[in-house]
């Protein structure tokens, strides 16, 4: 079985918890956070909906580098609404699962490198790139959302099990 073919079940599963996180995100909460250390919830879900764009940049490019000298740095897309946010995940999504079901092993086994300022923060093979820097990025931050969302009184959906909210899939 192709690599690619051992991912894309994981992607989409992974993929369709994170937008039943994200449409969970109400349009008036976004500016809020716990603390003033953390992300406002509407960054948050934006960060979270363009986690899968990394998936293209990640197979198309050999490396990243977040904070360019002498260039842009990385910056988020503006969304001022969920409707925005789950616009830009569907988008980041279709065009991520096309690219890892078009990636061949090859392609997946070359290295990929993570940059600021160009200095490597790490080099992998582009198919650990994807389950660690994509998937299991998003699942961080999902899990982050889901706190956001319990503090708000605002129903958490089950994901891997019930939830305190939900009692089943």
């Amino acid at each position: 079985m192709p690599i690619s073919q051992a991912l894309l079940p994981e992607f989409d599963h992974e993929m369709a918890s994170t937008r039943k996180t994200l449409e969970r995100v109400p349009d008036d909460k976004f500016g809020w956070k716990p603390h003033e250390k953390s992300m406002p919830m509407g960054n948050l879900a934006v960060h979270l909906a363009t986690l899968p764009g990394w998936t293209v940049t990640t197979l198309t490019q050999d490396s990243l580098d977040l904070a360019p000298e002498g260039g842009e740095p990385f910056k988020l897309p503006e969304a001022k609404t969920t409707e925005e946010v789950l616009g830009i995940f569907d988008t980041q999504v279709a065009a991520a699962r096309a690219a890892v079901a078009e990636a061949t092993d090859e392609q997946l086994m070359k290295p990929w490198s993570l940059l600021m300022t160009g200095k490597t923060i790490f080099t992998l093979p582009r198919a650990a790139v994807l389950r660690s820097f994509v998937m299991s990025h998003s699942i961080h931050h999902r899990a982050q959302l889901g706190v956001y969302l319990r503090l708000n009184d605002i129903a958490v959906p089950s994901i891997y099990g019930p939830s305190a909210d939900e009692g089943g899939f």
